[in-house]
């Protein structure tokens, strides 16, 4: 969803309770495909045996709907930070495998196109909008379903400090520093749309709570929805205190997070497969977000052996499942369907990054437009979040 380098640093900053929940297959061989079942979704003529899917950091629930696609006793890889198995939709065989590869450090924080373009046998892989704007012109991506409709950045700060800030704008005129990442085109936006001033954001978050806490509740900080609110309130023993937040894409940021996206150039040879599995993928959404404590066990144990120096707790994950459809980051958007991307925002997102991106010396695609970036076509409109 996002390029979170520097969480690696949260080892031992948060509890490490619940992590050994789960329990998994650990054998080096992958499990024999197994015959779609009948009534089941059938992508074996479609799809390759194996659908190899890249993510963009360490498991987490976040990422609970790829995770659901894995039936029982998947096979884990932790030398290679993977895990695969049959593919199953609505609890039966699809007739294809998935391996399903960690992000983050497991790709020496490689982003997921860089993956892609690298090795061929990666199908899907995830690219938030900025990234394929930036990329336009050397590693084009084409995006197919839009897991998050709403980006989970945020902004937070200390509600007992800033009483009556409640938006980022607020937090800014009232002359609050905010620790902020240094590699997201996001944060540069806060600055070059006037949101933030630049002269009040020090690019020194380093993935702990610490320069936080140290400034004692006085500078606000990036983060995610999907996380910080509930490890500052809970885990973080030095601070241990709600806090409050605001997401950019409330404060005019429309990008889409967690996008599986394909290469452009595959796209077509892709389609058929595309046409079976985007449903699917649709589908493992919906079930993950009604039911996430198997699957949310399964990523807490994933975690555990891969063993990378990130620490990710049942809590979180529960809290994070529980967050995203609260907070419509995963959702229908505008429609009574999921998965699709709105051409405005994408429109709306090229001439916001544009800028940036060449004041920067990277250029996009000459011309670029939203079609370049996604299409629709595979989305299945009977398949959304009910109520």
């Amino acid at each position: 969803m996002k390029n979170r380098k520097q969480f690696a640093a949260l080892v031992g900053a948060v509890s490490a309770v619940g992590l050994g929940l789960a329990g998994c297959s650990t054998t080096a061989s992958t499990a024999p495909t197994q015959s779609a079942a009948a009534g089941a979704a059938d992508l074996s003529a479609a799809c390759p045996a194996t659908v190899v899917i890249q993510t963009n950091w360490n498991p987490e629930a976040e990422h609970g709907a790829l995770y659901e696609l894995l039936g029982p006793n998947p096979t884990v890889d932790a030398s290679k930070k993977s895990v695969s198995g049959p593919l199953y939709s609505d609890g039966l065989a699809t007739g294809v495998n998935v391996e399903i590869r960690a992000g983050g450090p497991a790709v020496g924080y490689q982003t997921a196109t860089a993956q892609m373009y690298a090795d061929p046998s990666i199908m899907l892989g995830y690219v938030d909008t900025a990234e394929a704007i930036q990329n336009s012109a050397t590693l084009p991506t084409t995006a197919v379903f839009a897991q998050f409709d709403v980006d989970p950045s945020v902004v937070l700060w200390d509600p007992a400090t800033y009483p009556d800030v409640k938006t980022i704008s607020d937090l800014a005129k009232a002359g609050a520093g905010l620790i902020a990442s240094d590699n997201s085109i996001g944060i540069d936006w806060l600055s070059t749309s006037g949101l933030y001033p630049a002269s009040q954001v020090t690019k020194n978050y380093d993935g702990t709570a610490g320069n936080f806490v140290a400034a004692g509740g006085k500078s606000g900080q990036t983060g995610y929805a999907t996380s910080e609110p509930y490890t500052y309130a809970h885990d973080i023993s030095a601070w241990n205190k709600p806090v409050d937040f605001q997401l950019f894409a409330d404060a005019g940021w429309p990008a889409y997070a967690n996008s599986l996206a394909v290469k452009s150039g595959d796209l077509s040879a892709d389609s058929a497969c595309l046409t079976k599995l985007v449903p699917v993928l649709q589908k493992a959404d919906v079930d993950y977000y009604t039911d996430p404590s198997a699957t949310n066990a399964l990523i807490v144990d994933l975690v555990r052996q891969y063993n990378t120096g990130w620490v990710y707790t049942a809590d979180v994950a529960a809290y994070a499942a529980k967050e995203v459809p609260t907070l419509g980051i995963a959702g229908n958007g505008t429609n009574a369907y999921l998965g699709d991307f709105d051409d405005a925002r994408v429109a709306k997102m090229i001439s916001i990054v544009s800028p940036i991106l060449s004041a920067q010396g990277v250029t996009a695609k000459s011309d670029l437009k939203p079609a370049d970036l996604y299409t629709n076509q595979f989305i299945d409109q009977s398949i959304g979040f009910s109520g």
